[in-house]
């Protein structure tokens, strides 16, 4: 009993001395950047290794999300405290407006300057506090996951494996396999249903689409169909399935039967019409058979068997940690310190949009020239604040939901690009020969309404992102007003 008391009082003083020691010591602003870049390391080796193993337990990825979110949220703090001082520069030489500045830093605005610099201070020692006590908390998690199988042994830097794989998705992407690939228990005859659900251009179809070309799902399944819920309006009850099943029949004998079927759904599912497609496919389809809703709509949860995986839009963090990674590729983005902060502030400019990103970065990779980099940056505002002031909402915003958007060019201010219309087609299809990155940065007028390459994705489901779009000069269009 003595001994423990004294361990006990031994561990209070030792916390006691520390805390009077970081209370009376201020630490410098490169010591807490110093520790924290060796944190961000720490995590980023945990995290690599986590993502090259195939983990069932779904508390162990909850962790490792956890992590990932702390790593991400670590990372954005460090570049802003890093790259806050060339934002300044760029401010005193118009290159980057005040009223843009970054959301972390400009919080503090109003503070004068040695106060502001110690807040920043704190935050980081609060940032590089709780990535710690997240990585120490890793230790078993650790010892765990040697545990478990690898996926994949590629030496690839991480700018090309970002380039092609589902960014942000892991722990979602885990929870979905783990779905398709559990064994139900004896005598289940119960048809299991997944939904899937989360917002407009949030990934749900190119997630369903990245799971199924996993070798251990097709494997697993003899046939895989995508349906719409379109498809499920069939009145004699014809269902796609009933005739998959005889199309495919000598197949799915081969591989013990098992189908999994995709049911795409823009909004809500109708329960009459969702009760005879699921009777009709239980009393087709074979034991082990599986079905998947994606919806926009939170109220097909209550058509599954199982908890739902909800997708949501990146955090901020995050995606600024994808961008910056793309963006500088093998480039280290510390020896470029205005073009990071020029980075940061296009990466919190375009609202979180995965659509956007990839031509906005291919822009930036092929034309790394900071007086380039000012005028995107430029462009970019331009476009956001004459939008908001006319529409009241930003582009990207109008974009999600399929509404026209109006775009500057940045060879010209006297043109602008409407965006009408929206749509995806898979690689197998002719796609437009005009990118339309070219049209917005680059010197290409199409005339007459035109359709437009706007992103091609490298990971599965391969759609091509195409915009109906049409090159207005804006002087020609004030005088015919001016006429009538």
């Amino acid at each position: 009993m003595d001994t423990i008391l004294s361990a006990v009082l031994g561990e209070l003083a030792s916390r006691s001395i520390n805390f009077f020691i970081r209370k009376n010591c201020k630490p410098k602003a490169l010591d807490v950047e110093d520790n924290l870049q060796r944190s961000l390391l720490r995590a980023q080796v945990i995290i690599d290794e986590a993502t090259g193993r195939h983990i069932t337990n779904q508390a162990m990825l909850q962790q490792l999300e956890m992590l990932r979110d702390a790593m991400h949220q670590a990372c954005y703090m460090h570049d802003t405290f890093r790259y806050q001082s060339h934002g300044e520069e760029d401010a005193k030489d118009q290159v980057v407006s005040h009223s843009f500045s970054l959301s972390k830093v400009n919080s503090l605005k109003g503070i004068g300057s040695s106060n502001r610099k110690t807040r920043i201070l704190e935050q980081l020692q609060d940032t590089l506090d709780n990535l710690n006590c997240m990585t120490l908390d890793m230790k078993e998690l650790v010892v765990f996951m040697t545990s478990y199988p690898r996926f994949y042994r590629q030496p690839y830097s991480m700018h090309l494996l970002l380039g092609n794989c589902m960014f942000g998705r892991q722990m979602e992407a885990e929870l979905v396999l783990n779905f398709l690939l559990h064994a139900q228990p004896n005598g289940a005859e119960e048809l299991e249903v997944l939904p899937l659900i989360g917002p407009g251009r949030v990934g749900k179809s190119t997630l369903v689409a990245h799971v199924c070309n996993d070798e251990r799902v097709r494997g697993h399944f003899s046939e895989i169909m995508f349906l719409s819920d379109h498809d499920l309006k069939d009145e004699k009850l014809t269902f796609p399935v009933e005739r998959c099943v005889k199309k495919y029949q000598n197949s799915l004998l081969n591989k013990d039967g098992r189908m999994l079927v995709v049911v795409e759904a823009a909004g809500d599912i109708n329960t009459d019409e969702w009760k005879r497609f699921y009777a009709a496919s239980k009393r087709c389809m074979r034991s082990g058979s599986k079905l998947i809703i994606t919806s926009r709509s939170d109220k097909i949860t209550k058509l599954g068997t199982a908890r739902a995986v909800t997708l949501k839009y990146l955090s901020d963090e995050a995606y600024w940690y994808f961008f910056k990674t793309l963006a500088f590729g093998s480039t280290d983005p510390m020896m470029h310190p205005r073009m990071a902060y020029l980075a940061m502030e296009m990466a919190r400019m375009l609202n979180r949009c995965l659509l956007g990103a990839p031509s906005t970065i291919c822009v930036l990779r092929d034309n790394f020239d900071i007086r380039y980099w000012c005028k995107v940056v430029t462009l970019i505002r331009q476009n956001i604040k004459l939008h908001v002031s006319k529409f009241g909402e930003h582009p990207t915003d109008a974009l999600n939901q399929n509404k026209p958007a109006h775009l500057r060019r940045m060879i010209s201010n006297s043109e602008q690009i409407m965006v009408y219309h929206q749509y995806e087609c898979s690689s197998q299809k002719e796609v437009p020969k005009v990118e339309l990155r070219s049209v917005i940065f680059g010197s290409v007028k199409p005339t007459g309404r035109f359709e437009a390459l706007a992103w091609r994705s490298h990971i599965p489901p391969y759609y091509n992102y195409i915009y109906t779009c049409e090159v207005r000069d804006l002087k020609s269009t004030s005088s015919k007003r001016k006429r009538t």
